[in-house]
């Protein structure tokens, strides 16, 4: 029994230390093998690999793919008009070799990241510096970003110590004013806003009145045309009207002087409740008393 205990524990024992010889290195990774802390290997292709069992050798992993930094610093930048903009970049980056990378930045992504991060807000405040907010947000953008890459690429190349990444594109995602003074930019836009629109609206109401007054001289024109035709007709209607009676009343003056006095009859009387006082001799009664209305 004893004897079976032995050499089942020496199997785990033997099968423990096979597997800490033994690592696996993904398609997305580096796999260093430090020895004594110092990097004895750095194997680049997928597959199985030995090693010496700890802690002779131990074996730690770095990403290869292609990473990306975002800014998270919303410190306000200086433009050339010394406005105070923030902006918003990223950084598409990765570990080019992976021994340099571990010998002066880290021995993980987050190193490298940090340090990545200084050197391209650095470099995006000193090109700010040189360039307007319009050139910022237009004309100049592209030279913008590529002067930041080109910078950033000298940095991390450097001759002496090189940080074994690589850049591959830097770029502006958002541009705007600093938030102590989008508050007055926005006030200037709105005041600026409401005074084109008093502007038109003055213009708006001249124009009215202009479109008015000419309307109001237009009807009276009208107006006073008509009115004018209007009374040329009635007078030449009462022309007429007078020339047909007189020459009615040409034919029998008798009868024309009775006919207007039943006229002045019919005006005078014609109330219920008029009261006339008159001297019945007087000329007024003459058709009543007059013997030339007895038939012929």
């Amino acid at each position: 029994m004893n004897k079976l205990g032995f050499i089942l524990t020496s199997i785990f024992v033997a099968v423990a230390i096979a597997s800490s010889m033994l690592f696996v290195v993904d398609q997305r990774q580096f796999g260093v093998v430090f020895q004594l802390g110092q990097i004895k290997q750095v194997v680049t292709e997928p597959g199985l690999n030995f090693k010496l069992p700890p802690p002779f050798q131990n074996v730690s992993y770095i990403d290869k793919r292609l990473l990306t930094l975002e800014s998270t610093d919303t410190e306000p930048t200086l433009t050339a008009e010394k406005q105070r903009v923030v902006i918003d970049w990223y950084v598409r980056w990765r570990i080019s070799d992976p021994q340099a990378y571990i010998r002066n930045v880290g021995i993980n992504e987050r190193a490298g990241a940090l340090q990545l991060n200084r050197v391209v807000r650095n470099s995006f405040q000193a090109e700010v510096n040189k360039r307007t907010v319009n050139e910022l947000l237009s004309s100049r953008r592209e030279e913008l970003m590529a002067d930041v890459k080109r910078e950033v690429l000298a940095a991390v190349r450097g001759a002496n110590q090189p940080w074994g990444m690589d850049v591959v594109d830097v770029r502006i995602t958002r541009v705007d004013y600093a938030e102590s003074i989008t508050r007055s930019v926005y006030e200037r836009m709105e005041a600026e806003r409401k005074r084109v629109a008093n502007e038109l609206r003055s213009t708006g109401f001249a124009e009215g009145e202009k479109i008015r007054a000419d309307a109001d001289r237009q009807r009276e024109v009208i107006v006073s045309e008509a009115y004018r035709d209007a009374q040329r007709i009635k007078g030449e209607g009462d022309a007429q009207a007078a020339a047909t009676f007189a020459a009615a009343f040409g034919q029998d003056p008798a009868f024309a002087q009775f006919y207007r006095s039943l006229d002045a009859y019919k005006a005078s009387f014609s109330g219920k409740s008029d009261v006339m006082v008159m001297d019945p001799s007087s000329d007024f009664f003459k058709a009543l008393r007059s013997s030339n209305l007895a038939p012929r």
